[in-house]
C-alpha cells in the first residue's frame, strides 16, 4: 500500500515523514521548496507495512523553472497511492493554496487524511478548527517537529491497512543491492536514473543543484531488486551557496558509506575536473565498488571515428582517475538512453567478481615471485618479508564485499604505498576483481606452532 504526504511548500512534510519514518531521511529547513524530488522508505504499522511518499511542495513556491516538474511528481504520487496525508500550516491559517490543493484531491476520490500541523500546544486547537471550512472529514492537529498528535495519526492510517499487507517475507530474502548516484552539480545523475529505470522518478532540469535529498529508488529488473540513491551534486566547499546545500552534500558523503556500489558520473563534454576527482577519492577511501559512467557522449560523438573518441575518452579518464583505476569506465546517454543498460551488466560483473577466490597456493607462488623480482624497498634499514599469504572469507553477507589478501610479514610498517600498488597489480594478473579495490592486510610474523601448522619453516631466532 502507498500513502503519500502532499502539501503545500514549508508546511513541514518533511518532518512528517522522518516522524513517521522513525528516522532522518528528509531534509528539514525552513526554505520552501526545499524537497523536489519523491522520496519513499517502507514503514510498519502493528505488523502492517506500506510505503510512504514525501513530495515536493505543490502550487508554486521556490525556483519558478522547477514548478511544474515539482507538481507534476507529487500529483504522480497522489495518483498511484491508496492514502492522501493532505498536510497544513496551523501557524499561518488556510491559504488560498491549500484551498486550490483541496480542490485537486478530491478530484482523485481517494481517502484524505487533513493533517493540520505545528499545533505545538493544546491552547493552538482553535486554529486547526479553522481548517474544517476545507470540507475534510477526518482532520488531525499534530505537531511533526514534537510528535504531539501522532500516535492518534499512526492509528488511523492502521485502520487503512489491508490484513493482506502484513509482514510475510521470507527470512531468506536478500536485501535490495544499493547504487549510490555521485557526481558533481548538473553532470546528469537524476537523467541517468530515468533513463534506467525507463521512468521519470527523478527531477531532472538544467539549474545545477536540482537535487538535494538523497532520494532512494526502487527498482526490479533482470529478476533482481535494486535500491537507487540519487544524490546532491557534490561541489567545491567554497561554492555552497546555502546552509541547504552543504546539508545536502553532507548527505551525499554519507550516502557513500550505506552504498554496496558507487557510480560516480561525469559530463563527459567537460571532461574530468579537480571535483570530480575528490568525490573518486571518497569513493576509493571508502573502499567501496565502484563503476565510472562517462555521461552525455551525445554532445561528444563525433560522426567519424566514434570509437577511437570513445577509447580516448575513456583513456583520459582512467589517466585522471589514476588513484581509482579498478573501477571499470563506461560511456553513456541518459539524454537518449545509449549504453544505459551496460550499467546493469557491469554491476552484475562486479558482482560475481566478488565471490571469486584465488587458491592459497596459487596467490603464495605469485607473491614470492613477485618478492623475488622485486624486492621490497628498505625501511629504517630493514625490508619487509613475507612468510604467508591467504585470502580471507571476507563478509559473507555483503554481495560486494572488496576481496581481502592477508600478509603474514615480518612487521607491517614495512608494507610502503607504492609496493602495495605493486603486490596489488601482481593480484589482479591472478583474478581481475573489476569495480573491486583489493584490501591487503598485514599482521606480523606468525608464532612457530602456527608455521609448524602450515607448513612453513621456523626461522632460528
Amino acid at each position: 500500500m502507498n500513502i503519500a504526504i502532499i502539501g503545500r511548500p514549508n508546511v513541514g512534510k518533511s518532518a512528517l515523514f522522518n516522524r513517521i519514518v522513525g528516522r532522518r531521511i528528509a531534509i528539514v529547513h525552513g526554505q520552501p521548496g526545499i524537497t523536489r524530488d519523491r522520496i519513499s522508505a517502507t514503514c510498519e504499522i502493528a505488523g502492517k507495512t506500506f510505503r510512504l511518499w514525501d513530495t515536493g511542495g505543490i502550487v508554486g513556491a521556490g525556483e519558478t523553472q522547477l514548478t511544474d516538474e515539482v507538481r507534476e511528481s507529487a500529483e504522480l504520487a497522489m495518483k498511484e497511492s491508496d492514502l492522501i496525508l493532505f498536510v497544513v500550516d496551523g501557524q499561518t491559517g488556510i491559504n488560498p493554496m491549500d484551498r486550490e490543493l483541496a480542490r485537486l484531491v478530491r478530484k482523485l476520490h481517494k481517502p484524505i487524511l487533513l493533517l493540520v500541523n505545528k499545533i505545538d500546544d493544546p491552547k493552538h486547537q482553535p486554529r486547526a478548527d479553522e481548517f474544517s471550512a476545507l470540507g475534510f472529514q477526518n482532520v488531525f492537529p499534530i505537531s511533526a517537529a514534537h510528535g504531539r498528535g501522532i500516535p492518534k495519526l499512526l492509528e488511523k492510517i492502521e485502520h487503512f491497512l489491508p490484513i493482506s499487507d502484513i509482514k510475510q517475507q521470507p527470512s531468506n530474502l536478500k536485501p535490495p543491492i544499493a547504487i549510490a548516484i555521485l557526481g558533481r552539480p548538473n553532470a546528469g545523475k537524476s537523467s541517468l536514473i530515468n533513463a534506467l529505470l525507463h521512468d521519470r522518478r527523478a527531477i531532472v532540469s538544467e539549474i545545477p543543484g536540482t537535487t538535494r535529498d538523497a532520494v532512494d529508488i526502487e527498482y526490479k529488473g533482470e529478476g533482481r531488486r535494486y535500491l537507487f540513491i540519487d544524490t546532491a551534486g557534490i561541489r567545491a566547499r567554497s561554492k555552497h551557496s546555502s546552509s541547504v546545500e552543504v546539508f545536502s552534500v553532507m548527505r551525499a558523503e554519507k550516502t557513500i558509506t550505506r552504498a554496496d556500489i558507487c557510480v560516480l558520473v561525469i559530463d563527459a563534454g567537460e571532461g574530468i575536473k579537480a571535483q570530480d576527482r575528490r568525490i573518486a577519492a571518497l569513493i576509493q577511501k571508502a573502499r567501496k565498488a565502484c563503476v565510472i559512467v562517462l555521461n552525455k557522449w551525445d554532445l561528444v560523438r563525433t560522426k567519424r571515428k566514434q570509437r577511437q573518441t570513445m577509447e580516448d575518452a575513456i583513456a583520459n579518464a582512467r589517466a585522471e582517475l589514476f588513484f581509482i583505476d579498478y573501477a571499470p569506465v563506461l560511456v553513456t546517454s541518459a539524454l537518449t538512453g545509449e549504453h544505459a543498460d551496460k550499467i546493469f551488466k557491469m554491476i552484475e560483473r562486479i558482482r560475481r567478481a566478488a565471490r571469486a577466490h584465488i587458491g592459497t597456493g596459487k596467490l603464495n607462488r605469485a607473491l614470492r615471485s613477485a618478492f623475488a623480482a622485486n624486492p621490497p624497498p628498505m625501511v629504517k634499514g630493514k625490508r619487509l618479508k613475507l612468510f604467508y599469504a591467504t585470502q580471507s572469507s571476507g563478509d559473507q553477507s555483503r554481495e560486494f564485499a572488496p576481496p581481502e589478501i592477508v600478509l603474514f610479514v615480518n612487521s607491517p610498517r614495512f608494507l610502503t604505498q607504492p609496493y602495495a600498488r605493486f603486490l596489488e597489480a601482481k593480484i589482479r594478473e591472478l583474478e581481475p576483481y573489476p569495480g573491486l579495490p583489493i584490501l591487503l592486510t598485514c599482521r606480523a610474523r606468525l608464532d612457530r606452532h602456527f608455521e609448524r601448522n602450515r607448513g612453513i619453516p621456523s626461522r632460528k631466532r
